[in-house]
């Protein structure tokens, strides 16, 4: 074993270093992303005991479940979005398994969220950010932290009204500078989708999804616990189900922290 690595397993038996989850549970409650009635939908998680210690099983237990790839915790592949759909290894079975480990850049904006529901993240909040923790490096999970994982109640966590959802998440030119300008991994959010709520309405419709993934850049879903982990230090791993041709799936999302 490398020295980096006994040092990695000796930090971790020690509790020098701490392992946070960064995962929604998974399971009928788990809310699903609502779209207008014209476009397919995703369904809601639903599970079936196969067999419980009885007659169908005696010594065992498991149960089917029943869910869209993209339902609670999940990640987004390249391919889930229409301008990623020709680039090379960009389903969840292709993508390189080092592309799923990164270091953390988290960007708290809870204070603004609570003022404004339908905040963005705009460049020059980007900047602020780096003169105070240095350049969001290449290769980087930046989380967008909103305390919108707080919201236990479904009506909440949604946000909507006649308009629609209203949820924060990303400018076009923040994407933009994210993908381009920084090179990261993808971003990973605490709403239910990378976009703002009211991103179907934006130029172009959901900006987030058409411009990070059309980089190849991918794309984390309702996480939570983003406020138990430092704005920098963090590494983060969040690998998907080896899903052939996959668009995405629910994943478990784990930081390791100081």
């Amino acid at each position: 074993m490398s020295a980096t690595l006994a040092a990695l397993v000796a930090d971790l038996a020690a509790g020098r270093l701490r392992v946070v989850d960064l995962t929604q549970p998974l399971g009928p409650a788990t809310p699903v992303i609502e779209l207008p009635p014209i476009f397919g939908a995703s369904p809601p998680y639903s599970e079936e005991v196969i067999s419980r210690y009885d007659a169908q099983g005696p010594g065992w237990y498991w149960k089917t479940i029943h869910l869209g790839e993209h339902t609670g915790t999940h990640f987004d592949a390249p391919v889930h979005w229409v301008t990623g759909k020709d680039l090379p290894n960009n389903t969840t079975d292709t993508i390189p398994v080092e592309r799923f480990i990164g270091p953390a850049c988290v960007i708290d904006v809870t204070a603004e969220c609570v003022l404004d529901p339908d905040y963005l993240l705009e460049p020059e909040h980007i900047l602020a950010w780096e003169a105070t923790h240095g350049r969001i490096p290449a290769g980087a999970w930046v989380l967008l932290q909103t305390g919108w994982s707080k919201r236990s109640d479904p009506a909440e966590f949604f946000n909507a009204d006649e308009n629609g959802p209203h949820t924060p998440g990303f400018s076009k030119a923040a994407s933009e500078l994210l993908a381009y300008e920084r090179d990261i991994l993808g971003v990973g959010v605490e709403t239910v989708g990378t976009d703002a709520g009211q991103a179907g309405g934006f130029d172009p419709p959901f900006p987030n999804h058409t411009i990070m993934h059309g980089a190849g850049k991918f794309g984390l879903a309702s996480l939570t616990n983003l406020d138990q982990l430092p704005p920098t230090g963090a590494i983060v791993i969040a690998a998907p189900l080896k899903i052939v041709d996959g668009s995405g799936s629910p994943v478990r999302v784990l930081a390791i922290t100081e």
